[in-house]
């Protein structure tokens, strides 16, 4: 994930255990024109999709 990467434009995001807690739009992400944040479990099962969006994402570690 990069600074200032436009949020909700990926259909799939890695993440790792550095980026929890996990939420849509993540952190460094512009959201001016995104969705409300949503926080996400993604521990449970090792990958979970925003309810808003449909972003998918994968913990990688």
């Amino acid at each position: 994930m990069t600074d200032n990467q436009q949020a909700c434009t990926e259909s799939r995001y890695e993440v790792s255990r550095k980026d929890l807690p996990l939420s849509c739009p993540m952190p460094p992400m512009m959201t001016w024109n995104a969705h409300p944040r949503v926080f996400l479990d993604i521990e449970t099962n090792g990958e979970v999709s925003c309810p808003y969006c449909g972003a998918h994402y994968v913990l990688r570690d």
